[in-house]
């Protein structure tokens, strides 16, 4: 086997630390940007201005284990799953799935993800019903997503399933 020498001594200190890199500049001194990652949840502090090897690994410690015990990540939709359904006028079904195309999560601080229904606030927006024909793929409506009242995202919904029209018979009845 190969053996590599490393100047990261954070990788030494905390298992669950897996890089990046260590640096040195004149001006700046010693800098470590490091990543982490436990149970499934990654984060990645930079740090720079530190006066010794240590200081920077011992701070950089901190700022981590800082993240994960005072923040929260809040999955919101997965991607390409159904997130909900929409109303469809004149369509052989009454409603339609919809779905996101990619994976959505959030980060707040844990004390206010416990009260994530009163910090963040989920909402579907289409005009509707929608009228059929509907193809899958179709954008439509928007997910928004507010902190605190405030817009922070929108994303679009995506039909999951074509809906075909009702025919003229269907229609009158």
């Amino acid at each position: 086997p190969i053996t590599q020498p490393n100047t990261n001594s954070l990788l030494n200190r905390n298992k669950f630390v897996d890089g990046i890199k260590t640096g040195y500049l004149a001006v700046e001194k010693y800098s470590l940007a490091s990543s982490m990652n436990r149970n499934g949840r990654r984060l990645i502090a930079v740090g720079s201005g530190f006066k010794t090897k240590g200081s920077r690994s011992y701070e950089s410690n901190k700022l981590l284990n800082y993240g994960f015990s005072q923040f929260a990540t809040i999955e919101i939709a997965k991607k390409n799953t159904i997130f909900t359904d929409l109303d469809v006028w004149l369509g052989k079904k009454n409603t339609v799935n919809v779905y996101i195309n990619q994976d959505i999560y959030k980060t707040l601080l844990k004390s206010e993800s416990l009260n994530k229904k009163k910090y963040l606030n989920v909402t579907v927006n289409y005009k509707g019903p929608i009228q059929a024909p509907i193809k899958k793929g179709d954008i439509l409506g928007k997910l928004n997503i507010a902190y605190k009242g405030e817009l922070v995202d929108e994303y679009d919904l995506f039909a999951f399933e074509d809906v075909k029209k009702l025919n003229v018979f269907s229609r009158l009845m």
